[in-house]
């Protein structure tokens, strides 16, 4: 008997993958000569084109944003919460659109895939990526599927600063920018954190300086513990103290180093499964795009001055808890914005949930982004009916 999938959920999903021959030109100056690019899509793009949304992921997520990709699948796609029949991301009005990013481990061009003039994996000499060169990319796959205009560009965390370089490097392109849990920029805490992970893995003596793939082995030791360090950055206080507190996993002391604390344990677990499913080149590759990204860097650290060509109307969302990407964060992004006399919406929720908070079906935070994207399907259909 088939499996039955919840009435919100876009059921099974097929992902697909572009080829593009055309060399990309990256920002440092290197050269993709051919690349390709995977990608799921749900719902149906209507006869105007006019209700594309592209979602763009976050560090560790994939082109799998929604759905199953079988019926044996216990777990569906990162964003389930926000995308599907009825849900925020209406995948009964919308055309949604994720691909996977260059450099990543789940079937875009990256350290895993061959290096056409070594015939061996990329591995550490696959080029470093930015968020333009991610967005430039997607442009491409734009193209290809015949979306001149997208109605709205999403994203959480590093998926919203991708938003954010799309408002500004094809302001024509986008109607409305979504900006989730984002930073103009990271902190010097936060590339902090970025090193000490990167530390972790390249000092792990399986890593072989990034050629591992010929070695047989995997950086675990090192993955495991970036992914780790990650993961508590994502989490609030308040949140790991409802979650854990200092509950032991045996109800006393053990005197040792193993695993004695519930938090501990769940590190582990979280640290052990990543291994398994990312992969520790990308890891490295994605942290840097992060580092990289600050598009005030060009207009003498001017925000507004960078933000001057955007054209979308936005919606800036942040959360009270997450202190990786503090709402005052947001609000400088906000800020840049009304000084350019830009259309900008902002909401500040109040959420336990610290960074992770934007994956959760946090009922203010579905309200607002649901009654948003309200008003873009609206317009998607206003769209369609002058298009007539």
């Amino acid at each position: 008997m088939a499996r039955e999938f919840p009435a919100d959920s876009v059921g099974l999903v097929t992902p697909q993958t572009q080829h593009f021959d055309a060399p990309l030109r990256l920002e440092s100056g290197r050269e993709l000569p051919a690349y390709d690019l995977i990608y799921e899509t749900y719902g149906e793009l209507n006869a105007a084109r006019s209700n594309a949304i592209l979602v763009c992921h976050a560090l560790s997520s994939d082109h799998h944003a929604a759905g199953y990709h079988s019926e044996d699948d216990r777990k569906p796609g990162w964003w389930e919460a926000c995308i599907g029949p009825g849900k925020p991301i209406d995948t009964d009005r919308f055309f949604v659109v994720c691909c996977n990013n260059l450099g990543g481990c789940k079937g875009s061009t990256g350290p895993m895939s061959v290096n056409p003039e070594t015939g061996k994996p990329w591995g550490p000499d696959f080029p470093v990526v930015t968020v333009g060169d991610w967005v430039a990319s997607q442009a491409r796959l734009a193209d290809v599927l015949g979306i001149e205009q997208w109605a709205a560009v999403v994203g959480g965390s590093l998926g919203g600063m991708q938003a954010l370089q799309w408002a500004i490097d094809y302001p024509e392109r986008l109607r409305h920018a979504l900006v989730i849990a984002a930073s103009p920029k990271l902190t010097a805490q936060n590339i902090a954190f970025n090193e000490v992970a990167r530390q972790a893995i390249m000092s792990d003596p399986d890593f072989h300086a990034g050629h591992y793939y010929e070695h047989g082995t995997i950086p675990r030791r090192g993955l495991m513990i970036a992914r780790m360090l990650g993961h508590i950055t994502y989490l609030s206080d308040d949140s790991m103290r409802a979650k854990f507190g200092r509950e032991l996993r045996e109800g006393k002391l053990n005197f040792g180093f193993d695993v004695e604390f519930q938090v501990e344990s769940y590190l582990r677990y979280q640290g052990q499964s990543f291994v398994e499913r990312f992969d520790a080149n990308t890891y490295l590759l994605m942290t840097k795009a992060l580092d990289y990204f600050d598009p005030a860097s060009r207009h003498g650290g001017d925000l507004s001055a960078a933000l001057a060509p955007v054209r979308a109307r936005m919606l800036v969302v942040s959360f009270t808890s997450d202190w990786r990407f503090s709402p005052q964060r947001s609000r400088e992004i906000v800020k840049a914005l009304l000084d350019g006399d830009k259309e900008v919406s902002y909401a500040e929720i109040e959420a336990t949930q610290g960074h992770d908070a934007f994956l959760m079906p946090i009922e203010k935070y579905l309200d607002v982004f649901h009654a948003y994207m309200g008003n873009v399907a609206a317009e998607c259909a206003t769209t369609g009916e002058d298009a007539q």
